[in-house]
C-alpha cells in the first residue's frame, strides 16, 4: 500500500543541517499534509522526493524501489511554490510543450489540456501570454501543467496561493478527484484550515526533524484538553462544582474543562439535577493551527534551554 517511503533521510548544506533523520510513509491514494514553519526543511524534503536533491544519508523509495530519476520522474507531478512558466509564450503552446516534456505525444497533450481547460474554466486563455495572467490565473495554469500527464505522485506546494475562494474550491475538488482515482498527493502549505479540510494524514517538520506524524483525526484526539461547549437556555449565576471548571461565559453558552477522571455523563447529570436546560453539548477539539503553534513553541523553548545548559 505504500506509495512513497523516506527512511532516515539527511541533507546538509554547508554548516546547515536542513533535514535531520526524517522518515515518512505515504500510502497510495492518500492526501498527505507536509507541514512546518519557514525554514523547517519541507522544500528540501520535496526536492529529495523528486530527485532534484539526493539525500546525504537514508533512502527514498517509490513503490518500494529506490528512486531513479530516469525511470520515476515521469510518474511525478511537482508544483513548486515558485512559478516556473515562460512569460512570453502563449498559454496553449506552453501547456503542450510541458506535456511533451513529461512524455505525452502532442496529440495526447492537446486532448488532456482541452479537458483540463474546460474543467477549470480556462477555455478562453489558449492564445493569451503568461504575462497577461493574474497570479491566481497563473496558479491554475501551473496546476494543470502539474497533473496533465496523469502522474501517480502529485506534489503541491502552496497550491491555493493567489486563488480567490471560487477557484480555490475548483482546485480543491480536483485534488479530491485525483485522490479518488488513485493518485497520491503530498500537500504542503501554511494554511492549517486547508489541511484540516483536505488531508487524511499529516507530518510536522521543524528544524529539520519530524515532530508529529499521524492522521488528522488522531492528532486532534491526542491533543484534546477535555473542553466542552454547552448551549444553555439560561446562564446560571453561579456554577460551583468539582466536576468542571468554567472557562468562559457567553450569552447562551458555557465553555468548560472537565476535571481529571470526570465523565460527560456526570456533567449532564449535574445539569439535569440543577434543572439547567441544555440545547447542545459538544467537545471542543484543538485546531491544527493551535497544535502547530504549541509544538513549534515547545520545540523552540526546549532547544533554547538545551543551548543555555551547554554554555
Amino acid at each position: 500500500m505504500e506509495m512513497l517511503s523516506l527512511i532516515d533521510v539527511h541533507k546538509q548544506f554547508s554548516t546547515q543541517k536542513a533535514v535531520d533523520g526524517v522518515s515518512l510513509s505515504i500510502e497510495r491514494g492518500q492526501i498527505f499534509g507536509l507541514l512546518g514553519p519557514n525554514g523547517a526543511g519541507k522544500t528540501t524534503i520535496l526536492r529529495m522526493i523528486t530527485g532534484i536533491f539526493h539525500p546525504d544519508q537514508g533512502e527514498v523509495l517509490l513503490d518500494g524501489l529506490p528512486f531513479v530519476s530516469s525511470r520515476d520522474q515521469m510518474t511525478i507531478g511537482y508544483m513548486p511554490e515558485e512559478r516556473g512558466l515562460y512569460k512570453q509564450m502563449k498559454i496553449g503552446e506552453q501547456i503542450l510543450f510541458l506535456g511533451q516534456l513529461k512524455g505525452l505525444s502532442k496529440k495526447q497533450a492537446l486532448f488532456q489540456a482541452k479537458q483540463w481547460f474546460e474543467r477549470l474554466q480556462m477555455e478562453s486563455w489558449w492564445n493569451k501570454k503568461m504575462e497577461d495572467l493574474s497570479k491566481g490565473m497563473s496558479q491554475k495554469l501551473q496546476f494543470v501543467a502539474t497533473v496533465l500527464h496523469e502522474p501517480k505522485l502529485i506534489i503541491l506546494d502552496e497550491p491555493f496561493s493567489g486563488l480567490d475562494p471560487v477557484n480555490a474550491n475548483l482546485i480543491k475538488d480536483e485534488i479530491f478527484n485525483l485522490a479518488k482515482q488513485g493518485a497520491t498527493i503530498i500537500f504542503s502549505t501554511h494554511r492549517m484550515e486547508q489541511v484540516e479540510e483536505i488531508c487524511d494524514h499529516i507530518a510536522l517538520i521543524h528544524q529539520g526533524k519530524k515532530i508529529l506524524d499521524g492522521t488528522v483525526h488522531q492528532v486532534k484526539q491526542d491533543f484534546k484538553e477535555n473542553i466542552f461547549r454547552i448551549g444553555v437556555t439560561v446562564i446560571p449565576e453561579q456554577l460551583m462544582t468539582y466536576l468542571f471548571e468554567v472557562k468562559k461565559y457567553e450569552s447562551d453558552e458555557l465553555l468548560i474543562r472537565l476535571s481529571e477522571g470526570v465523565t460527560t455523563n456526570e456533567v449532564l447529570a449535574y445539569f439535569i439535577q440543577h434543572q439547567i436546560p441544555i440545547r447542545s453539548f459538544n467537545e471542543v477539539l484543538p485546531s491544527l493551527n493551535d497544535i502547530f503553534i504549541r509544538l513549534v513553541h515547545h520545540q523552540d523553548a526546549t532547544r533554547s534551554f538545551q543551548q543555555i545548559n551547554h554554555l
